[in-house]
């Protein structure tokens, strides 16, 4: 790696609540990742575009775009070196998990969900 160059990894949360935005962003903030972060579909297709990004952690039910929208796109555009996407999202039946495989999804985590559980799964998720 040339000097100056951040190892750092970048992440970037789609997340229209902001409260649940502000708290994903300090924990992985003070665990040592860049955070973009968008508050509505479009906008999030907009940073993963035009960024490099390691991870994408999405809300399922997105302004505009859904998460959903948002994670087919991404990994349609990059095939296999699309990065991984986590879906984030109130409705856990087993039809909404599927909707979530379908378009392409990595993992797909319930909420109310743990702080330290979703880093930990992140972590999981970027070391493999």
């Amino acid at each position: 790696m040339l000097p100056g160059m951040s190892c750092m990894k970048r992440i970037l949360i789609a997340e229209d609540e902001p409260d649940i935005l502000l708290l994903i962003k300090r924990k992985l903030t003070s665990a040592g990742y860049e955070v973009l972060a968008a508050e509505d579909g479009e906008q999030a297709l907009d940073i993963a575009q035009s960024h490099d990004l390691d991870l994408l952690l999405l809300d399922v039910d997105l302004p505009g775009l859904t998460g959903l929208q948002v994670c087919e796109t991404v990994k349609t555009a990059g095939g296999t070196d699309a990065p991984p996407v986590i879906l984030l999202s109130a409705l856990g039946q087993r039809l909404d998990v599927s909707a979530g495989q379908a378009a392409g999804a990595d993992d797909y985590i319930i909420k109310p969900f743990s702080p330290r559980q979703l880093l930990a799964r992140i972590e999981s998720m970027l070391e493999s």
